[in-house]
């Protein structure tokens, strides 16, 4: 089993930074699994945001250029800076976990990924 915690959701204004923080612990081994971070508003379905997978990274348009996810070495947590936070990337957080994968693997899709922690909200005031 993995397990996952997020870490570093908070209230900020528009325009603002926040770092979220994914601990990855349980049966992981050494970067055998992609991290992806997803968001949620309420009505709406769990969204794909970031992804990394061994040292590929991949964004939706709408964080490419102020969100940047990223890893120290196989012990650290999994990170997505954010940078000049807009109130329309309101939304609980979460990470998710699955094995590494190749190109045929469906990342946008939140039921592709095996593995999820709790969520960790995020609101940004304009």
């Amino acid at each position: 089993q993995v397990q996952l915690v997020e870490s570093g959701g908070a209230s900020v204004q528009a325009g603002d930074s926040l770092k979220l923080s994914c601990t990855v612990s349980g049966r992981t081994g050494r970067y055998d699994y992609a991290v992806g971070w997803f968001r949620q508003t309420p009505g709406k379905e769990r969204e794909f945001v970031s992804a990394l997978n061994w040292n590929e990274r991949y964004y939706i348009d709408s964080v490419k250029g102020r969100f940047t996810i990223s890893r120290d070495n196989v012990k650290s947590p999994v990170y997505l800076q954010m940078n000049t936070l807009k109130p329309e990337d309101t939304a609980v957080y979460y990470c998710a976990a699955t094995p590494l994968f190749s190109g045929s693997f469906s990342y946008l899709r939140a039921t592709s990924w095996s593995y999820w922690g709790q969520g960790t909200q995020v609101i940004v005031s304009s």
